[in-house]
């Protein structure tokens, strides 16, 4: 693609001369448009990759703010990266995208209901108690909010029917490798999921320790930043992101991997190089912290694990998020689901999104709706009966729009492995 920036712009601002080197590799193939889930509802091009890469490029050339059509179209991107899997010329849209809305949340025009909305959002779920006490807030006026229209509703239909319990694996903790340890990690455990499924990370350190991985609970541990990345909210994301890299740098040293159980947040902390590279206090620390990421999988995928036999043969339906397929290219899940046991099956176009991407099934519930049914009646129509994934976003989200019930990976490789059955498994 020809871009015209002035040279003496493309000089004094690296961001600039960064976007610029990935608009050039766009070739208009339109290969991205065939994969992209909101191009295949909508039928608009400028909600296609390809359509929005125009739009920002000629925002970022004219140097002028975001107007209405290049606000509603990146705000109707759902961020799932297929296109980077199926682009042949290598364009970098994770990082375009994310200046692209970075730029439409400080200079384009919003509502007051939609300011209020986002502002609520990225106060309320990035931090554990506040997403709690939040939570219990919902769970009492969630009959009222269901009934709403627009986004309260969607808002509403996210909270869960009966409030989770604590959580057990908490900050400062240290969890024993049984036997010789083979392995030491540390564990983020995030915001959201400790507080919408507890059973996650208590999963994950019953199978790891069992298999002789120790593992670290570092104190002061919390948000990554993505969930106000997803937004364009830049400074925030970045400032949580900061924290999360002052909070794991103190216990770096004899670590094997950084391990996330939220595929979303693991996602962003391996780009945390990129993202903090022009912080001169954390730039080193978020490289190296960027280098060791690992989602849990990853790790598991290096142990030898030893099933008892209780999962032999059954099937389940296998979904692949998103931020794993596309944004962290990792298949160990569906390896160590048949390794343990598992009759492994993935539904009918496999690599499409569920519709959750963060805060999108909050922010775009028109668009956010049909993806999750879509999805559900897909992974349904394989016959297993049970539904895995490896994302929080994407369990609430099919959870929400079928009748299956859903687990984590680490929840099912747990109990194959001699955990306990998880909850609500038949």
């Amino acid at each position: 693609m020809r871009t015209d920036f002035a040279p003496e712009r493309l000089a004094a601002d690296p961001t600039l001369a960064e976007i610029d080197q990935i608009l050039r590799k766009c070739v208009h193939c339109g290969f991205c448009t065939a994969t992209c889930p909101t191009y295949l509802l909508t039928g608009d091009e400028l909600d296609g990759p390809r359509g929005r890469i125009y739009l920002m490029k000629e925002m970022f050339e004219a140097d002028r703010p975001a107007d209405e059509v290049v606000r509603d179209h990146l705000d109707r991107c759902l961020g799932c990266l297929n296109c980077m899997s199926t682009c042949p010329s290598g364009v970098d849209y994770a990082h375009l995208v994310e200046y692209g809305k970075a730029h439409v949340e400080a200079t384009a025009p919003r509502s007051l209901f939609d300011r209020l909305i986002r502002a609520a959002i990225a106060l309320a779920l990035p931090g554990r108690r506040r997403f709690r006490a939040s939570l219990l807030a919902g769970f009492l006026f969630g009959p009222i909010v269901r009934r709403l229209p627009g986004r309260l509703g969607a808002l509403g239909a996210l909270v869960p029917a009966r409030l989770p319990g604590p959580t057990l694996v908490k900050p400062g903790q240290v969890h024993a490798a049984e036997g010789l340890r083979k392995a030491r990690v540390a564990l983020v455990i995030g915001c959201v999921q400790p507080v919408l499924r507890p059973s996650v990370d208590a999963a994950a350190v019953r199978l790891l320790t069992r298999h002789g991985v120790e593992v670290v609970v570092p104190p002061s541990a919390g948000c990554c930043g993505a969930l106000p990345l997803h937004m364009g909210k830049e400074a925030q994301g970045r400032a949580m992101a900061a924290l999360l890299v002052d909070a794991l740098a103190p216990h770096l040293d004899g670590l094997d991997a950084v391990i996330v159980t939220a595929s979303g947040c693991g996602t962003t902390i391996k780009d945390y190089g990129h993202l903090l590279q022009g912080d001169p206090v954390r730039a080193a620390a978020a490289a190296r912290i960027a280098a060791l990421a690992r989602d849990v999988t990853e790790v598991l995928d290096g142990v030898e694990l030893a099933p008892t036999g209780a999962a032999a043969g059954r099937p389940i339906a296998y979904h692949d998020a998103c931020s794993l397929r596309h944004g962290q290219r990792v298949s160990a899940p569906k390896r160590l689901l048949a390794k343990a046991g598992f009759t492994v099956r993935e539904a009918k176009d496999a690599h499409l999104c569920c519709g959750s991407a963060g805060t999108y099934n909050m922010l775009q519930p028109e668009l956010s709706a049909p993806l999750g049914r879509d999805k559900a009646a897909a992974l349904a129509a394989t016959g297993a009966g049970v539904v895995v994934a490896g994302n929080i976003g994407c369990l609430t989200q099919i959870a929400g729009h079928g009748a299956l019930p859903v687990f984590h990976t680490v929840e099912m490789l747990d109990w194959a492995t001699g955990g306990p059955k998880p909850e609500g498994l038949a």
